[in-house]
């Protein structure tokens, strides 16, 4: 049951157009945060940020106290992706034969 919810609430957070961390994924800013980076866009959004394209390469979802908890979310699992990419280490990920 729990693994249905967990999978529910990512699946909406994908989905929702507002998602901060996917607009912060797909922004590839140089210089940008990566660690938590939907989850910062969206603090900076509600602490009255002025310039969120400057800082993050995306703007603020138009409800961030909303998407905050689900970028949160999102983020603490991609949490070692985010880490290593930070790092500079490639994954190396691939699929397949």
């Amino acid at each position: 049951m729990k693994t249905y919810l967990y999978g529910s609430v990512l699946l909406f957070c994908a989905l929702l157009p507002g998602c901060a961390s996917v607009r912060t994924l797909d922004a590839a800013k140089p210089g940008a945060p990566i660690i938590y980076s939907g989850t910062r866009l969206d603090w900076y959004s509600l602490r009255g940020g002025c310039c969120p394209v400057d800082r993050f390469g995306a703007e603020a979802p138009k409800y961030a106290g909303i998407d905050l908890p689900f970028a949160a979310l999102l983020e603490t699992l991609l949490l070692p992706f985010a880490v290593a990419a930070e790092l500079g280490i490639g994954l190396g990920v691939s699929g397949g034969n």
